[in-house]
């Protein structure tokens, strides 16, 4: 990471405004189409929720506000963020997997598998606190949800990382659909970039062949 230039940044005057806020953080919901990106994963023996994480990550790689995180009141700019996302255990409690970026779905899905493999050989409850270039990410397969809420640790908004949530997928008009929860710090971004990660998403999901 290298340190991002505040002061020539033209939403520096958003940023002073709330990077004190309490609670700094603002929450985004709404349905990603997914009929392709199902059908896709399917042709190609892919996991549907492996390639869920990796369309939300590469698009986010896309833009550089959800690359930025604070450290010591001063903002870093990563080159390429990872995602850090819960595994349902046997027990039905969770733990925590990382899963680096690819460029591609495919060496994702490889990856991920190893990862989810080695997983099932030794659960550890780590939630990698100590992590910025990380976006956090949640699965709720049970609930076809239209908001969320975070649990937070009360010293989140010093740090800035996203969170992003999916839900469980419906059929609309025979389109299949997956509620998208997106949460960020309103200091380093807004809603604006939000909406463009949603859109960079369902353009990749249509163009899937």
């Amino acid at each position: 990471m290298k340190e991002f230039d505040v002061e020539n940044w033209n939403r520096q005057a958003q940023y002073n405004f709330f990077k004190t806020y309490q609670d700094p953080f603002f929450n985004i919901t709404a349905n990603l189409e997914v009929s392709k990106l199902y059908k896709y994963c399917k042709q190609n023996k892919l996991s549907f929720s492996l390639s869920c994480l990796y369309v939300a990550l590469k698009c986010a790689n896309e833009i550089t506000e959800f690359k930025l995180r604070i450290k010591n009141d001063k903002v870093y700019v990563f080159e390429t963020v990872n995602i850090g996302s819960t595994v349902l255990n046997d027990d039905l409690t969770f733990s925590f997997c990382d899963f680096e970026f690819h460029k591609t779905m495919q060496a994702f899905d490889a990856n991920g598998k190893i990862v989810l493999e080695k997983h099932k050989n030794g659960i550890v409850f780590n939630a990698q606190e100590d992590q910025l270039g990380i976006i956090h990410c949640s699965t709720i397969p049970w609930v076809s949800f239209t908001g969320f809420k975070h649990a937070r640790n009360g010293n989140e908004g010093l740090q800035g990382i996203p969170k992003v949530v999916f839900g469980k997928m419906f059929k609309e008009n025979e389109i299949q659909k997956i509620p998208f929860s997106v949460e960020v710090h309103h200091a380093l971004m807004d809603g604006y970039h939000v909406g463009l990660l949603y859109e960079k998403m369902q353009k990749f999901i249509n163009e899937l062949v």
